[in-house]
């Protein structure tokens, strides 16, 4: 189920949820999938889980990686780039804004309030889909047992080499127990695939392109520091948190440990991905240039190695072997995310107010199918009432 949309459509619909996905990257993906998998019905269900499946194993910012794989899917190569650069536009410039107001007034004001409404919002979104990608996909007593596995495994302890840990695991209990049910499908993109190959082919050069756009100095050093980070991060943007102070606080002194605290802190406020802070680094070393250029290392790497290996998934979905192994990784996926609900759950107030607004939006995002724009942000504003006299 794979339906050509608009690329002015790809841009305003990862717009919006750019701008309105606060709470980290399953909150990223969880709208992506209420946007393209459950309203539109662009999307298939299992597509989406292999999608999330494959970015959980690769370098990079997980839901970012998604997003580039639903653009690439919808749009191929030019699918990528609208998409992506418009899931990242509200957050980068948010960014700017912020550190701007940072360079002139140093510490920013506490926002908690606000956050405590949009953590059980968040909750709920996540809960959501993985409700919506469960419907299809958990049919007997095999896909629970996988499921529960998943959770269980990352309640215990969430890192990265547990998560591939499960995804290799579950696919191998794919293998053995889907096997005989699986039948060779034929893709309704296969025709596209010459295409997007053979465009493919031109994206190789992308980095020395950019490189060689560089002014020199300070920004070639820039984007080659957070272009190799890029494809070092394996677990997603908060593996990013020490690996990135060793290099930008101890290594070339760009900013003070403080400066450095606050810079993923105003990455945690802002929509969007975590890895966001790259920008607050890049502006306070070179301006709106430094943030451009750091931005684009950050992401840019990852995805292009996202979609190489998304055509390399598309060629080998006919294989009865692969759909049997992608079988016992879809309800792992599934067990991912709502091991990743409880964890965020573990961080909301534990009062009335946070079930109510959980209840809440459970309600609207699955039985009215509500857009997750219209759930999170009133939530935030119900924080900030309610939370007001608490501080």
């Amino acid at each position: 189920m794979h339906h050509r949309v608009s690329q002015f459509y790809l841009f305003f619909s990862f717009l919006k949820i750019g701008a309105s996905a606060f709470g980290g990257f399953m909150a990223l993906i969880s709208a992506v999938e209420n946007v393209f998998v459950t309203r539109a019905k662009q999307i298939g269900r299992k597509d989406m889980l292999d999608g999330i499946s494959l970015a959980s194993m690769l370098p990079g910012a997980v839901a970012v990686n998604v997003v580039a794989y639903v653009g690439y899917r919808l749009r191929g190569l030019p699918g990528v780039a609208i998409s992506v650069i418009a899931v990242i536009l509200p957050s980068f410039l948010l960014i700017l804004v912020l550190a701007n107001f940072y360079e002139r007034w140093g510490e920013m004001s506490a926002i908690a309030n606000v956050f405590k409404g949009f953590i059980p919002a968040v909750v709920a979104v996540i809960v959501a889909t993985a409700w919506n990608l469960a419907r299809k996909t958990i049919t007997g007593w095999k896909q629970i047992l996988i499921c529960l596995a998943a959770i269980t495994a990352l309640n215990i302890s969430s890192n990265f080499l547990v998560t591939v840990g499960v995804v290799v695991l579950s696919g191998f209990a794919g293998l053995i127990l889907f096997r005989d049910r699986t039948n060779d499908r034929k893709q309704e993109y296969i025709s596209s695939e010459s295409r997007r190959n053979s465009t493919l082919n031109s994206i190789t050069p992308v980095p020395l392109v950019v490189l060689a756009s560089l002014s020199g100095g300070v920004l070639s050093q820039l984007f080659l520091v957070f272009a190799s980070m890029s494809l070092m991060l394996f677990g997603g943007g908060y593996v990013f948190i020490p690996l990135i102070q060793e290099i930008v606080v101890v290594g070339y002194g760009w900013l003070t440990q403080r400066e450095f605290v606050d810079a993923i802190a105003l990455g945690q406020i802002t929509p969007g991905p975590i890895l966001i802070s790259a920008a607050f680094i890049g502006h306070k070393v070179a301006g709106v240039a430094g943030a451009t250029v750091a931005t684009a290392g950050i992401f840019l790497p990852s995805i292009m190695l996202m979609v190489f290996c998304s055509t390399m998934m598309e060629r080998l979905k006919g294989s009865k072997v692969f759909q049997s192994v992608l079988a016992g990784i879809r309800p792992a996926v599934i067990g991912l995310i709502i091991a990743a609900a409880i964890i965020v759950a573990r961080t909301a107030p534990a009062n009335v107010f946070s079930v109510a607004i959980f209840v809440i939006a459970l309600l609207l995002l699955i039985r009215f199918r509500t857009p997750v724009a219209v759930v999170i942000l009133p939530s935030g504003f119900a924080g900030w009432l309610l939370y007001q006299g608490a501080l």
